[in-house]
């Protein structure tokens, strides 16, 4: 009887592991399908659009303490309205994933010249737990834009 109870004791704490290990990854996953989701609002705009509203960019940790974090973002009042209503404007904001978990989605655009090169847009999309926000990303996604994708 001793030696069944030791044997399910280790099966019970294997699918605790698992359970949590699966919980990990779907928040993973959500968060990667998140950033995906921002950077194709990118894609979908002219090199000279890509920028993020001045108003919408946070001042204070976590955004300012990422790697992708420089002073001097990539900035423009957004011409399409409130930095609030379209997300291609907004450098930081809160959404609820299909999982129905609370995600931040940080956005850092930054203009970059290579040597001998014409100058890119280098846009970072960083996804967070929105309830621990000290934690490490979910999701960290970059991608360049160059001048090709029209003015």
């Amino acid at each position: 009887m001793m030696i069944l109870n030791i044997g399910l004791i280790a099966l019970m704490g294997a699918f605790i592991s698992g359970v949590k290990v699966v919980r990990q990854a779907s928040r993973t996953s959500t968060a990667s399908t998140l950033a995906d989701t921002q950077l194709e609002l990118y894609r979908a705009l002219t090199y000279s659009a890509i920028a993020l509203d001045p108003l919408s960019v946070p001042t204070t940790a976590p955004y300012t303490t990422d790697a992708a974090y420089v002073s001097t973002q990539v900035t423009l009042t957004c011409a399409l309205g409130t930095y609030t209503s379209y997300p291609q404007c907004n450098a930081s904001r809160t959404l609820t994933g299909p999982d129905h978990g609370r995600y931040r989605v940080d956005t850092y655009i930054v203009s970059r010249t290579p040597t001998a090169g014409r100058a890119i847009k280098a846009v970072t999309v960083v996804v967070r737990d929105s309830s621990n926000l000290s934690g490490p990303a979910l999701a960290r996604v970059s991608t360049s834009f160059d001048q090709s994708t029209g003015s």
